[in-house]
């Protein structure tokens, strides 16, 4: 049974910082590449990064040099490491795989930055 269970959200004021972590389990993880979505109220889900199984990653253009990706394969734990974040960062954070073409999500996790 695949479980993607993230942790690591809460209020950041603005130019604050948050890693979120996201443990897999269920997935030969090293396998896959790994995805971090967000959705804020009312706004469709957006992808903001992803990281592959050999490590080439991607981002939107939105958090490009504030966030990074990492993964760690023996922790089957992909990270989103958040800086310099602004209120519009404000949003849930999922987690996501897909394993031959069924995709899987976390719970979820809610990031909101304000003063």
């Amino acid at each position: 049974q695949v479980q993607l269970v993230e942790s690591g959200g809460g209020l950041v004021q603005p130019g604050g910082s948050l890693r979120l972590s996201c443990a897999a389990s269920g997935i030969t993880f090293s396998f896959y590449t790994m995805s971090w979505y967000r959705q804020a109220p009312g706004e469709q889900r957006e992808l903001v990064a992803f990281i592959s199984s050999v490590a080439s990653i991607n981002y939107a253009d939105s958090v490009k040099g504030r966030f990074t990706i990492l993964r760690d394969n023996a922790k089957t734990t992909v990270y989103l490491q958040m800086n310099s974040l602004k209120p519009e960062d404000t949003a849930v954070y999922y987690c996501h795989v897909n394993l031959n073409f069924k995709e899987y999500w976390g719970q979820g996790t809610q990031v909101t930055v304000s003063s």
